[in-house]
């Protein structure tokens, strides 16, 4: 089971809390996602250089809370919370488009939570390996180095799969890397799960990444 189930939608509900949290009738539950979906596609491309690692939206009778998880909360605030405001109208611009959420009698508000320990985070390792492998940058080394700083960083255990063409090979492979422990099958160990392409010169390169940490990290 391990190699076939998202590790975090795995434990949704059980461990984990869900990343969207509203209630809808059946008129207008696939709007509501569809707007999710816009707003977080937007946020993560928007704050990828502020580190951004997660997004969880929760709709309220007159409100829309977003939280925001990123590394580096002063790119995002901005001078005077100037950052903030801008999000609030990218946000908006969305919900405008929408046939459902009525704009004038909602309110969008931000929570900016910081990432107390970056290098636990799966996301953004495998952001890193995405880059350097696009950099041309030795798999091998790249995954090392990046497996050396997750453990340095007090983690359990790490695990890491490459899928392509590695290298420019000419047939794709998949390549394992390993090191401590991952209980993928364990419902109450945390595994930070997230998987992302990398755009090599041949063709692209699947990066996944797991990370056993403790509940404290």
């Amino acid at each position: 089971m391990s190699q076939k189930i998202n590790p975090i939608g795995f434990r949704v509900g059980r461990t984990l809390p869900w990343r969207s949290r509203w209630f809808s009738n059946n008129k207008n539950y696939k709007e509501f996602l569809l707007e999710d979906i816009k707003i977080r596609s937007m946020l993560m491309k928007k704050l990828s250089l502020a580190g951004i690692i997660g997004v969880e939206i929760e709709r309220l009778p007159k409100s829309i809370v977003i939280a925001v998880w990123v590394s580096r909360p002063g790119m995002v605030i901005g001078r005077g919370g100037s950052g903030i405001e801008d999000l609030k109208k990218d946000v908006m611009e969305i919900l405008k488009k929408s046939k459902v959420t009525k704009v004038e009698q909602v309110k969008v508000d931000f929570k900016i939570q910081e990432v107390k320990n970056p290098e636990l985070s799966a996301h953004l390792i495998a952001e890193k390996i995405a880059s350097d492998l696009e950099r041309r940058i030795p798999h091998r080394r790249a995954v090392t180095k990046a497996m050396e700083r997750v453990m340095s960083a007090g983690a359990t255990g790490v695990k890491i799969v490459l899928g392509g063409r590695i290298n420019g090979a000419e047939i794709s492979r998949v390549e394992k890397f390993h090191q401590g422990s991952v209980p993928t099958q364990t419902l109450r160990e945390i595994i930070d799960y997230a998987q992302k392409p990398a755009l090599a010169k041949r063709g692209y390169v699947g990066v996944k990444v797991w990370i056993h940490r403790k509940e404290d990290q």
